[in-house]
């Protein structure tokens, strides 16, 4: 679900961490109980009690020996602003990480600060065009593009997009274009990333979350509001197909198992929507955890990743033809909603923080956000026991 200027939102720091009784028998009983057929829906389970430190530690032992998965680091990052998707620059080597006014450049091996793109105001994705050396940021608050020299880190202009409020941010290889996913303006911009020219525009009738390309021109968005996918040509900028993710609600992440087909769209109602993208049929829904915000793929091992602000990482796979599993939750921290892959070290990056008391209500704002305790921002680097 995504929240205007970042996703350090209420609702995901009303979560409480899985217990490690709720873990362990799911890391137990995953094989068997949740093999969900195309037909399946997952029941909501009720929001768990917090654990203590010992039995969060337990839990995490029994995820990691069920999953092979677990929080392997940690960097502190720090600095100022809340967050939302961050970026593996894989040729680079390093993370760029949004922070509400700036971008965090980290080293990707040991988290060190290695550069900041200043003055991106709401800034919520970054995307990367290594062949043209350029990346290229979403700034919500200013409804602009930011491009810059991806070797230097330098700003080179500023782009404005067609629609108020641009969220994710992608390119698209096989036309060169950069395309932001407007969350006020109910639609894409497409942008040349040589030229830094807009070229086009295209209305989702709805709130656009995550998207992908498929690598051949065309791409697929989650629309959060109608609960659908839009299929559409980057090219010519104009819808081709439009899904039902029907029972799921508020879909958000979205990931690409191009070599299959599927599509994997994480939803607000604790579940995960695979879909054929030949026919938009709904394979199966997998459940998950609360809070979900992203969603990776890695095609290295099968693998998709759920990320649940509740505190969890959810690893389904699919077991044959048509048929997933719920591998296991990993657990995370809370607040720790969105998530990058590096697919040559299998390693996944998540950023959260600690989090203090909300201030009083007020009249302008009756659901005040829980405080970040200052300095507290960090990634969690979750990986493979090996990897």
């Amino acid at each position: 679900m995504s929240f205007s200027p970042v996703r350090t939102l209420t609702a995901s720091l009303a979560f409480a961490v899985v217990s490690s009784s709720a873990l362990a028998a799911t890391s137990a009983t995953s094989a068997t109980s949740a093999t969900v057929a195309a037909s399946a829906t997952s029941a909501t389970p009720e929001t768990p009690p917090i654990p203590t430190a010992a039995a969060a530690a337990r839990g995490t032992t029994a995820a990691a020996a069920a999953t092979g998965y677990a929080v392997r680091s940690r960097f502190a990052a720090g600095g100022e602003g809340g967050w939302d998707y961050l970026t593996v620059d894989a040729s680079g080597h390093r993370l760029f990480v949004s922070r509400s006014s700036h971008v965090q450049v980290l080293d990707l091996a040991t988290g060190s600060p290695v550069g900041d793109i200043p003055d991106t105001a709401g800034v919520h994705g970054i995307a990367l065009v290594p062949a043209l050396q350029r990346g290229f940021t979403s700034n919500g608050r200013a409804g602009t593009v930011t491009v810059f020299d991806l070797a230097t880190l330098k700003p080179i202009e500023t782009v404005k997009t067609t629609g108020g409020i641009p969220d994710f941010i992608l390119y698209e290889p096989a036309t060169k274009r950069i395309l932001t996913f407007n969350g006020r303006g109910a639609n894409v911009t497409a942008i040349d990333a040589g030229s830094a020219k807009v070229v086009g525009t295209l209305a989702v009738g709805g709130k656009p979350e995550a998207a992908v390309a498929d690598g051949t021109g065309r791409v697929f968005v989650n629309v959060e509001d109608r609960a659908e996918v839009v299929a559409f040509d980057a090219r010519t900028m104009k819808e081709e197909r439009r899904w039902s993710l029907a029972p799921c609600e508020e879909p958000t992440g979205l990931a690409l198992d191009a070599a299959r087909g599927r599509l994997f769209s994480g939803c607000g109602n604790r579940m995960l929507a695979v879909v054929n993208v030949a026919d938009g049929a709904l394979l199966a829904t997998v459940p998950t955890g609360q809070g979900t915000d992203g969603v990776a793929f890695d095609p290295g091992t099968g693998t998709v990743f759920v990320s649940n602000g509740e505190g969890t990482l959810s690893l389904v796979r699919e077991e044959r033809p048509g048929s997933f599993v719920l591998v296991g939750n990993v657990p995370t921290e809370r607040g720790a909603r969105t998530v990058a892959l590096d697919p040559a070290t299998h390693r996944l990056y998540l950023p959260t923080a600690r989090f203090g008391p909300p201030p009083a209500p007020t009249a302008d704002r009756p659901r005040p956000r829980p405080s970040i305790v200052p300095g507290s921002f960090e990634i969690l680097v979750v990986g493979p026991e090996k990897g």
